[in-house]
């Protein structure tokens, strides 16, 4: 399976957290809402300009902007 950059991730598609490359108050607070190794999301819809995305996560809907979500791998479910 690919591992890929949030970021990169398109609408409907569903995969694993492998790591958020990041510390200090931007890597606590995305930690915070979950996104941690070894979650599953999925990318719900997208911005116009697709910033920012939606992912479901653990039965809600959180919002990243895609400079928060570059510092998230993930790898992708057939």
């Amino acid at each position: 399976m690919a591992i890929v950059n949030l970021r990169r991730m398109v609408i409907n598609q569903s995969g694993t957290i492998v790591a958020v490359k990041v510390g200090g108050e931007l890597g606590h607070r995305i930690r915070e809402m979950g996104l941690v190794p070894g979650t599953v999301i999925t990318i719900k819809q997208r911005a116009p300009l697709n910033d920012p995305v939606a992912l479901r996560v653990m039965g809600g809907t959180l919002t990243l902007r895609n400079d928060e979500a570059d510092y998230i791998e993930v790898e992708i479910s057939s």
